[in-house]
């Protein structure tokens, strides 16, 4: 699937992820900066992937491991330091939790930042896990 917004693009179309950027981009975090991309590459394969794209150049990354039932992952959502702010972020997380193979599963995720934004989302908990509400499937 692919998502379009002015000049930014957010697919889930593996061969698109760039194997070095999302290397880079997880090695600025507090969680991931230890992964050698021979890891991002596991990763990537076993996941579903969201790559956020500014024209050809990918300043974002996220992921989903899932049954597509009941349960999802959700890990590793980066952005580029300078597009931090801009909303972008917000938007990743609109397609994230809409795309077919997620939506409707109980998502969690680890974070000790950035609260505020999946409380949109309908994630709660304390500050390190967060889990949206289950729903009926």
């Amino acid at each position: 699937m692919e998502w379009r917004k002015d000049d930014y693009l957010i697919t889930d179309d593996k061969s698109k992820v760039q194997l070095g950027t999302v290397q880079r981009l997880l090695a600025a975090t507090y969680w991931g900066g230890r992964r050698p991309v021979e890891i991002v590459e596991r990763m990537v394969a076993g996941s579903i992937c969201f790559s956020l794209y500014h024209g050809t150049t990918q300043i974002g990354f996220g992921r989903a491991v899932t049954d597509s039932t009941t349960f999802t992952w959700v890990a590793d959502i980066v952005i580029e330091p300078g597009y931090r702010g801009t909303g972008l972020g917000q938007w990743f997380m609109e397609c994230l939790v809409a795309h077919p193979a997620i939506e409707g599963t109980q998502m969690v995720l680890q974070t000790r930042d950035a609260q505020g934004l999946y409380e949109k989302f309908g994630f709660s908990g304390n500050s390190a896990l967060m889990s949206t509400k289950v729903t009926d499937s």
